[in-house]
């Protein structure tokens, strides 16, 4: 089965002022939709993945033919991150998280306070195009990192619950090269709802990988 690109969960304009609707068209109806067209003429020759889900096709990447591994890297990355990041942003979100995963984020880094400051920090170090997460290993604990290109944290056996875009065609438009303003922006609309869901279903394959 081929992948498709997903609707985006709300209209184009509905993050405005945050996220503009020009650069958000373009963002998911261009970029996302080139990396889902790829992925899928890149799958073309390996019939064996032709009926895997993206997360199991990200966490067996050993299993794919060197010559075609790298862009199912750059590809799925792509497909899945871009997905993930449509569905932790809304309008009229934003503020602290509470639930199970503002405890998680107190325990692990003292307080929502802190989190966004060392999460923001790691945004910002970042050199080039890529993405910075939060993400949850096999023991349930919170790691902030920073990954390259489209790099996925389900290959390395880490289940993503947050996620920015710090490639340039996510905020150039509307930023230009004002990364921090982006990354302070951004915040206004993160969907802690969506990610304490994320937190809550720890998915089976991260379980089944515990150690």
């Amino acid at each position: 089965m081929a992948f498709t690109l997903p609707p985006l969960p709300y209209p184009t304009d509905a993050l405005e002022p945050f996220y503009d609707k020009a650069t958000l068209e373009i963002h998911h109806g261009k970029h996302h939709a080139a990396y889902v067209d790829k992925l899928n003429k890149a799958l073309e020759a390996i019939p064996a993945f032709h009926d895997k889900g993206i997360d199991d096709i990200l966490m067996d990447l050993d299993a794919i033919p060197q010559g075609m591994r790298q862009s199912v890297i750059n590809n799925g990355g792509g497909h899945a991150n871009h997905s993930l990041f449509w569905s932790i942003m809304a309008p009229g979100k934003g503020g602290a998280p509470k639930g199970k995963i503002g405890e998680a984020i107190q325990k692990e880094f003292g307080g929502f306070d802190e989190f966004k400051k060392t999460f923001t920090a790691k945004a910002l170090e970042l050199f080039g195009s890529g993405w910075t997460f939060l993400v949850q290993d096999a023991d349930g604990k919170l790691q902030i990192l920073n990954l390259p290109n489209q790099d996925s944290p389900i290959s390395k056996r880490l289940q993503p619950l947050l996620l920015v875009d710090l490639w340039e065609h996510a905020y150039y438009l509307k930023f230009q090269n004002r990364r921090p303003e982006w990354v302070e922006t951004w915040w206004n609309v993160v969907d802690w709802d969506r990610v304490e869901q994320y937190y809550i279903e720890e998915p089976a394959w991260l379980i089944e990988h515990a150690t």
